[in-house]
């Protein structure tokens, strides 16, 4: 069974970002096809949408429903779906974006435990760019110029970005 763990999404009471290991699925955007188990979700009325990211499947619920009364089920079904990869398929094309998955991985950690490290010692971790593996961040605030902002960058980002994305290249600080 693939670990799956629920993640609220700040101001989306309605959606959850189901974390899943890096490359579970061969593809992020909206599922063409998804297997019956969250097809039946879909239909019903339980889930308005499923989206694929890199490191996770985010679900958004249906208008009257409720985490507390559908999100056994949900889970279920997501558990269910993940033990099914051929039962989900990429939208024609994709996002078109390569570089998608490692954006949004990248994204999820400034927001998330690298940017709050930063955040609690006065500094800040801004997306810049990627391209081609490589991920440009900017880090200020009193980050910028701290000798510990290089352990930040490579030991709560960069480390933590291999083990979601595997074809990540490099992380730099664009000061």
């Amino acid at each position: 069974m693939i670990p799956i763990h629920p993640q609220p999404c700040a101001g989306r009471p309605d959606r959850l970002r189901w974390i899943t290991p890096a490359g579970v699925l061969p593809f992020t955007g909206v599922p063409a096809t998804v297997p019956a188990a969250l097809a039946t979700l879909l239909r019903d009325g339980t889930l308005a949408a499923v989206k694929v990211e890199a490191t996770a499947i985010v679900t958004d619920l249906a208008a009257e429903r409720s985490w507390s009364r559908d999100g056994s089920r949900i889970r279920s079904a997501l558990h269910e779906a993940l033990a099914d990869p051929a039962g989900w398929t990429g939208t024609p094309g994709g996002d078109g974006d390569p570089d998608e998955p490692l954006r949004t991985a990248a994204a999820a950690l400034i927001d998330g435990r690298a940017g709050e490290l930063a955040l609690s010692h006065g500094g800040l971790i801004e997306l810049v760019d990627v391209h081609d593996g490589v991920v440009t961040v900017r880090m200020s605030g009193a980050c910028h110029g701290c000798p510990a902002a290089g352990i930040t960058l490579r030991h709560r980002l960069e480390d933590e970005l291999r083990r979601r994305c595997p074809g990540v290249r490099q992380v730099v600080n664009r000061a």
